[in-house]
């Protein structure tokens, strides 16, 4: 019975606001935040909160700026360009700063097909259909592996290059990059796929790129789309 709530046996934490102040709050005690600039830090205990993982900083790499630029593509109006649908459910529109436009082409009805012609996955296929919006989005990668390699290969086909910048706990960036003429650069990838088979190579290629892609990743098979989603939220607001 409804009445008999407060009699149950459990005691436990019941106000939203609370669990939600006290989780930050264990998030900032017990995970090793020391070495990370404000904004990247932020960012990193919302990573942490969708996982609960606090070591996960240990394999956080990120471009010198990569916040800061990704923040400002947001307020200009910048689209997120994510692989997965529940990438794009995690996105709080409220936080959004210009009513962004949040994609996932995955569903389209020319992905399979796509997908069929190319011999790969539909999630990698599914990016050639970012093409005409991919110059200054910010991408969200958390689920396929395929869809960080194919955005890669996308780039190399035709990508300027732009600048980029060293920093972060095993971050690494760069000025210039590699590609040829005419191909979109994204402001930003946040290239957290999760998986066993190419989850860590593909960060691994993203982060050692010739094309200097600013980029935040979470190195090794941990990722996933609510990892994905809490970077996208937390940069896009200031505000916890």
């Amino acid at each position: 019975m409804i009445e008999d709530i407060e009699d149950t046996v459990f005691d436990y934490e019941k106000d939203g606001a609370a669990i939600y102040r006290a989780s930050f709050a264990t998030i900032r005690a017990e995970a090793d935040l020391g070495g990370l600039p404000a904004d990247v830090s932020q960012v990193a205990v919302r990573m942490i909160h969708a996982c609960g993982m606090v070591d996960l900083v240990k394999d956080l790499a990120y471009t010198a700026g990569v916040v800061s630029r990704a923040r400002a593509a947001l307020r200009s109006g910048a689209p997120v360009l994510c692989d997965a649908r529940m990438v794009a459910s995690g996105v709080t529109r409220k936080r959004l700063p210009a009513d962004n436009e949040v994609i996932c082409t995955l569903a389209d009805p020319a992905v399979p097909e796509l997908a069929r012609r190319m011999g790969t996955t539909r999630s990698a296929a599914a990016l050639e259909l970012w093409r005409d919006r991919l110059d200054g989005a910010v991408v969200a990668v958390g689920n396929a592996p395929t869809a960080l390699f194919r955005l890669l290969e996308i780039i190399e086909e035709g990508g300027a290059g732009g600048a980029g910048g060293a920093g972060g706990a095993g971050g690494a960036g760069g000025a210039g990059g590699a590609g040829g003429a005419g191909a979109p650069r994204p402001a930003a990838v946040i290239g957290v796929p999760v998986g066993f088979i190419g989850a860590a190579e593909s960060k691994e290629a993203l982060a050692g790129h010739p094309a200097a892609l600013d980029h935040l990743v979470v190195h090794g098979r941990r990722g996933g789309s609510a990892i994905a989603a809490a970077a996208i939220n937390a940069i896009a607001s200031e505000e916890e």
